[in-house]
């Protein structure tokens, strides 16, 4: 089994992790034309933000063949996941079927920790990670993909109408360039963490922290910050989050653009 994975703060890299097979991250092999892959089984994890998927997962879906038995999506989310499920379903569809992907046999998404600091506080939410039944949740799809079980998620016409919303704001609005709004206070030390997580390599430090406008919309930097020097102008608090499963060592090495220039 194969999965290809994109992670920020450790959720997707710890469901990734706990199914198994051979790991590999998407910000180390979207970039080129198409690529092929060929296993018995093959997945991709994704977070889910804004109730879509990000620009790297569906550009990287756009672009890979999949030669494999059985294909599966999961996607992760903390509050709600609009039509994400069904929309990456039908973006993997119209790859069609004569070699390409030709859509995933199973497709569902998985309630986890939320870590959008505009709308909720990472202190609430370690609170409510009991109720939200992460591991028996988890357990149920992996008995489903064991069982190569078909089933795709279905949405509602109203959230598949905010989810077309919402995909046209990050088009047209965001467009990438969200990081630019973050601040940079006096704790940073220029350690350089921040664009060894970044999945788009959208950071550069030297003198000072810039970003570029090809932010993924992560918040991988705000979280994982050593020194926690990074701030939206609009989070609810100060406190940070990373899945326990995971290091912060394991998340740069998925997302170290200049590791894997230099490999």
């Amino acid at each position: 089994m194969t999965i290809f994975y994109f992670t920020s703060t450790g959720n997707c890299l710890a469901v990734a992790k706990k199914m198994g097979g051979e790991l590999v991250s998407i910000p180390q092999v979207v970039g080129g034309g198409t690529q092929e892959y060929q296993d018995d089984v093959i997945g991709v994890i994704f977070p889910i933000y804004g109730f879509g998927t990000p620009k790297m997962v569906r550009r990287f879906i756009t672009n890979a063949r999949f030669a494999a038995d059985y294909t599966f999506a999961i996607g992760t989310y903390g509050n709600l996941p609009g039509a994400a499920m069904e929309n990456v379903a039908k973006l993997a569809q119209r790859r069609g079927k004569s070699g390409d992907i030709g859509g995933f046999d199973y497709a569902k998404s998985l309630l986890m920790f939320d870590n959008y600091l505009p709308m909720f506080e990472v202190g609430k939410e370690t609170e409510r990670t009991k109720e939200k039944n992460i591991e028996e949740n988890l357990d149920k799809i992996l008995a489903d993909i064991a069982a190569r079980r078909h089933f795709v998620e279905k949405a509602a016409i109203g959230w598949k109408i905010a989810t077309s919303l919402m995909r046209a704001g990050e088009r047209f609005v965001i467009n990438g360039r969200q990081a630019q709004g973050y601040i940079v206070d006096e704790k940073c030390i220029k350690c350089g963490v921040c664009a060894k997580v970044c999945p788009s390599g959208n950071i550069v430090v030297d003198d000072e922290v810039r970003f570029a406008d090809r932010c993924e919309g992560c918040l991988g930097c705000v979280h994982l910050c050593p020194q926690n020097a990074i701030h939206l102008k609009n989070e609810k608090s100060s406190s940070r989050f990373r899945n326990a499963a995971v290091s912060l060592d394991g998340i740069i090495a998925a997302n170290n653009q200049k590791e894997a220039e230099n490999e």
